[in-house]
């Protein structure tokens, strides 16, 4: 049994028998940090060490566990506490920690407690918006989540290239407005963009997420691979979608 605070639901992941606590007042993972999973799934590296940033309520390396088997160690770093607070007793519901560490911490200064050249894969789903853009509301936690208010996507990126060993890869999910923007920052860095993927909601729509696996200190060359669609109609998955729910 686990003790849920006020506000707070368990959610079935549908993998394993994995649940998740979220609230929410606070921000809900979506069809995003699923995706990333997926993409980040197909190229993992055996026995590769793994860094979630921006990690919310844990939901990528819980999920990546799942998946994976539990072959891989994750460290999670998130700076709010109370969903760092909620992933921990998440993580210790499911029985996965042993393999998966959450730390309060600010992207920021991660750089001061993670060493330089450590992991081999980095995942993240950071805030896409910058300053004012988007909607915006009272809701402080949602703001943050939403909005580049803590960190910006250079404070994303550095912190993976300082964390990737040469060769090592991140993986991410941003929206497609920004891609000149996260180009910019990834050369910036010393990562390379190897493999992208734009997400559809509808097949004649324009899209609203794209994937990005980039490499540190990788040859230039990118892999644009196959549009990803959502829904086959409204309320109704494409098959491929399915599938990667499980």
């Amino acid at each position: 049994m686990i003790e849920l605070k006020a506000g707070e639901r368990l959610d079935d992941l549908q993998r394993n028998g994995c649940r998740i606590i979220q609230n929410e007042k606070l921000f809900c993972f979506g069809m995003d940090a699923v995706l990333l999973t997926a993409f980040t799934q197909e190229d993992l590296r055996e026995g590769d060490n793994i860094l979630d940033l921006c990690s919310g309520t844990g939901v990528i390396p819980i999920l990546l566990d799942a998946r994976c088997g539990g072959g891989h160690m994750f460290t999670a770093l998130e700076i709010n506490p109370v969903c760092v607070d909620m992933a921990r007793r998440s993580i210790e519901y499911n029985g996965q920690q042993d393999r998966i560490r959450m730390i309060e911490c600010d992207i920021r200064k991660a750089g001061e407690i993670i060493p330089p050249a450590s992991f081999g894969t980095v995942t993240v789903n950071p805030p896409y918006m910058t300053g004012g853009h988007g909607l915006t509301g009272d809701n402080r936690d949602k703001m943050i989540a939403r909005h580049e208010i803590l960190c910006s996507l250079d404070d994303v990126v550095s912190a993976a290239a300082h964390a990737l060993r040469p060769q090592g890869r991140m993986y991410m999910v941003h929206r497609p407005f920004r891609l000149a923007d996260i180009f910019r920052s990834l050369n910036r860095y010393g990562l390379e963009p190897k493999r992208m993927r734009m997400v559809y909601s509808f097949a004649d729509k324009e899209p609203n997420m794209v994937l990005i696996e980039a490499v540190r200190g990788g040859r230039p060359r990118i892999q644009c691979e196959k549009p990803l669609i959502i829904y086959e109609e409204p309320g109704v998955y494409t098959e491929e979608v399915r599938r990667l729910y499980g």
